[in-house]
């Protein structure tokens, strides 16, 4: 897949705009993304992985990443909004300075959500595990980044 447009290219066409810094939001999403990042590894402790869970733990491992990059857009004053508003948010971690490949992986991932969310696609447990160990490496960076707000 390729990687999402340069996110200036977004602000222009206003699926991105500058807003009002909202530190309460921002500091809500992180809450939320710590609080489902504690859940994820209590749940992989428990009971792993199994074709049971893995599309639940994918879309779970998206929402802990799209948390904190929403966060971090809320802290530096964007706002996303409407087709493309998801795409737009992930290729801000290239502005951000994130690898080329931790953004074509958090693209993937993108499209594979919207496939479980919109289409029903049924993804394997050795996805689910690369996601699950992405996440876990994501993680500290956006932490890392949104703190440094």
């Amino acid at each position: 897949m390729n990687l999402p447009r340069d996110f200036e290219e977004y602000v222009r066409e206003g699926i991105i705009r500058k807003c009002s810094i909202n530190k309460s939001r921002a500091m809500f999403l992180i809450s939320e993304s710590q609080k489902s990042l504690i859940g994820l590894n209590e749940r992989m402790e428990a009971i792993g992985i199994n074709e049971n869970n893995a599309n639940s733990i994918i879309k779970d491992c998206y929402d802990i990443i799209m948390e904190m990059i929403r966060a971090r857009l809320l802290l530096t004053g964007y706002c996303s909004a409407g087709q493309f508003a998801h795409e737009a948010e992930v290729s801000y971690l290239k502005k951000e300075g994130f690898s080329e490949t931790e953004v074509s992986f958090l693209n993937d991932l993108r499209y594979f959500r919207n496939s479980i969310t919109y289409y029903g696609k049924i993804l394997n447990t050795e996805y689910a595990k690369q996601v699950v160990e992405f996440t876990r490496k994501m993680y500290p960076k956006l932490k890392k980044l949104v703190e440094s707000s």
